[in-house]
């Protein structure tokens, strides 16, 4: 089960990843080109909030049923000593719920906002910041390999 779930959390990562590129591109582009918010723009809005929130819920499970969460009994504070098992534990969970929680406060903002531009800079600005997390704390060495 575990490495099905592992399997999947590292597939749909490109899938969230993907989107939420073009949906900060997209964004950018309209904003400083001053150019319409369209149905087109709310559907990759969208998109991106369903994938990333599913990617997450995909990510807690993963977490719980991973070898690693047994490391917090076994090491304790020691967790935070070493790199690597700090990054899966600690940083790499903790920064995507962040970076999803921004993606959700943007897509909710965009929302309540009436013109286009205005509706467009949540998603730019929030986005952006989510997809920097992201790239941020994603475990390269093990992911590309």
């Amino acid at each position: 089960m575990y490495e099905t779930i592992l399997k999947l959390h590292s597939y749909w990562a490109y899938l969230v990843l993907f989107i939420l590129i073009i949906a900060v591109i997209n964004a950018l582009i309209k904003v400083f080109g001053d150019k319409e918010y369209t149905a087109k723009d709310f559907r990759i809005a969208l998109f991106t909030l369903i994938v990333s929130h599913i990617q997450l819920l995909i990510g807690l499970i993963l977490y719980f049923v991973s070898p690693r969460f047994e490391l917090w009994a076994e090491m304790g504070s020691k967790v935070m000593k070493d790199s690597m098992t700090r990054l899966y534990l600690v940083e790499h969970p903790l920064v995507n719920i962040i970076a999803v929680a921004l993606i959700t406060i943007g897509y909710s903002k965009h929302k309540k906002k009436l013109t286009s531009k205005a509706k467009l800079k949540p998603i730019a600005v929030f986005y952006s910041i989510a997809l920097v997390l992201l790239l941020s704390r994603i475990p390269w060495s093990i992911w590309l390999a």
